[in-house]
C-alpha cells in the first residue's frame, strides 16, 4: 500500500466494516469530517487497495446450509499444471467458501458449507476425492459458531 493510515482512515474503515451502505454524509458525520474530504479519503482507500470490495453478507442457515465443515486435504505431489487444475477446480466449487495452503502433515484446508451430513458425504466422494492429487481427507464438523466476523483489526500506522 502506498499511503499510511491515520486515525481518521482507521475510523472510516471501521465504520465501513460495520455497514458499507451508509451514505458519505453519514460516514463523514460518524468520523468527524465534512462530506467532501471523507469521500476523497474513501476513494483513496479504494485506489490503494485497503477496500477490496463492498458486499452483502448472507445468512447460510436461511439458505439451507446447516453444517460448517473444515476439511484438511492430503495432496500428492502435483506438477505445476496439475496444481493449477486443482486451484481452478476448488475455485469453481461454490460450497467451498475458503481454501488455504497449509504447513504440516496436510496440504490444504477448506471450509465447506453443507446442508446436511449425507450431502457432505456424497460431496466428498463425488467432488473432493476426484480433485487432482487428493489422497485423503480429514473432516471436522463445527457444532456451533462462537465467533464469525469479516471485520479486520485496523490500526493507524
Amino acid at each position: 500500500m502506498s499511503g499510511k493510515l491515520d486515525a481518521i482512515d482507521v475510523k472510516i474503515l471501521q465504520q465501513l466494516q460495520k455497514d458499507c451502505t451508509i451514505s458519505t454524509s453519514e460516514l463523514a458525520e460518524r468520523v468527524g469530517l465534512s462530506q467532501s474530504p471523507c469521500w476523497r479519503r474513501v476513494q483513496r482507500l479504494r485506489e490503494e487497495g485497503y477496500i477490496r470490495a463492498e458486499v452483502a453478507l448472507l445468512d447460510p442457515e436461511k439458505l439451507g446450509y446447516q453444517l460448517h465443515v473444515f476439511a484438511q486435504l492430503k495432496v500428492s505431489y502435483l506438477t505445476d499444471a496439475d496444481r493449477e487444475k486443482f486451484i481452478r477446480a476448488i475455485a469453481s466449487i461454490p460450497e467451498v467458501v475458503e481454501c488455504y495452503s497449509i504447513l504440516g502433515e496436510r496440504d490444504a484446508l477448506i471450509k465447506v458449507l453443507a446442508p446436511d451430513i449425507r450431502w457432505y458425504q456424497d460431496f466428498i466422494f463425488q467432488r473432493i476425492l476426484k480433485l487432482p492429487g487428493v489422497q485423503d481427507i480429514s473432516s471436522i464438523v463445527a457444532l456451533s459458531e462462537m465467533k464469525n466476523t469479516t471485520a479486520l483489526p485496523v490500526h493507524a500506522d
